[in-house]
């Protein structure tokens, strides 16, 4: 039976409090993939066959007939749920719903496109049960064209360094989470790439084990050169929310500080040198003092309303992340 229509904003209201809790949770996102599904559906059905366990697909505006094989997968299985996008919203949008939705103890992500192996899941999970919080896969050997893993490395490498977090493999889809850790994360954007660095900030516990990596049998990457640009500027905006959302005139106000403090001594520079005697109306070092010290008046000014604005939406319970209370 398929939802009505209307029917699906209440099941996301609804969410799955109120539906029998699950061992497992299998968040399948889908683009184009018709041709791999009915593969990766039976795979994860040998994975699933000895527990409680459901399969969430979300087709993310497929146009290539991925929603037919995803009706029929539903029609043969109870445990299949599938959620179906207006349109392409993109893969955090698509994980997002599907931890909605998603009823399960632990909760695991896995790419459409058969590269990921399902038979990996039981190893996730049994990191999961020796306290940690979120399991990442390590494409440790990669089967993906030079085009694709050379930009991957250099990416997780300025990951690794501007973090501190060392996973080697940040972008992996296979992934293993507890419930709670779906349940506190808050996506948008493409910050899908950024779960672990996002889990660590809120205290929960990340690691990383080497998973098995298939070539692509059907289809064709969504990859491309686009994709590699928007990554790192949503590093940036992941990088500024981790570090300093908080605070946030510690960065402009610091920087705008430094940029002030070198007009200024300019500034005085020519200041003496005027007092000597010395014509400085035409000088373009000049030009430079005035505008440094205006830029840096700006940066503290923007920190100064980061810091109102953050005044007026101040929430306390987001401050913090409370793992367990003893009454």
């Amino acid at each position: 039976m398929h939802a009505p229509q209307g029917s699906a904003e209440r099941l996301f209201e609804q969410g799955s409090g109120s539906l029998r809790p699950l061992a497992l949770s299998v968040v399948v996102p889908v683009f184009d993939e018709a041709e791999s599904l009915r593969p990766l559906y039976d795979q994860l059905r040998l994975v699933m066959q000895d527990q409680e366990a459901e399969i969430i697909f979300v087709d993310d505006g497929s146009r290539d007939g991925s929603f037919d094989v995803l009706q029929e997968l539903h029609d043969e299985d109870p445990r299949v749920k599938v959620v179906r996008f207006r349109r392409n919203f993109g893969k955090t949008a698509a994980l997002s719903a599907g931890f909605q939705l998603a009823r399960g103890r632990n909760v695991v992500t896995i790419d459409a496109d058969l590269q990921d192996d399902p038979a990996e899941i039981s190893h996730l999970c049994a990191k999961l049960d020796e306290g940690y919080d979120l399991v990442s896969g390590w494409r440790q050997r990669r089967i993906d064209p030079l085009s694709k893993r050379l930009p991957s490395s250099f990416f997780n490498l300025a990951v690794r360094s501007f973090t501190g977090i060392h996973l080697h493999d940040f972008n992996c889809g296979l992934k293993a989470y507890r419930r709670n850790v779906v349940e506190d994360l808050r996506l948008y954007g493409e910050q899908h790439r950024f779960i672990p660095l996002l889990a660590n900030w809120r205290g929960f516990k990340v690691t990383e084990v080497p998973v098995n990596h298939r070539p692509r049998k059907h289809g064709h990457s969504k990859f491309g050169a686009g994709r590699l640009s928007a990554g790192f500027l949503d590093f940036m905006q992941v990088l500024f929310l981790t570090t300093y959302m908080r605070s946030p005139l510690r960065l402009f106000g610091a920087a705008g500080v430094g940029v002030f403090a070198v007009g200024l001594v300019l500034g005085l520079y020519l200041t003496a040198i005027w007092l000597g005697g010395e014509s400085i109306g035409r000088r373009p070092l000049l030009t430079l003092a005035v505008l440094l010290m205006v830029a840096g008046l700006q940066l503290i000014s923007t920190g100064l309303v980061g810091e109102m604005l953050r005044n007026v939406t101040y929430n306390p319970r987001e401050e913090y992340a409370i793992e367990q209370i003893l009454d």
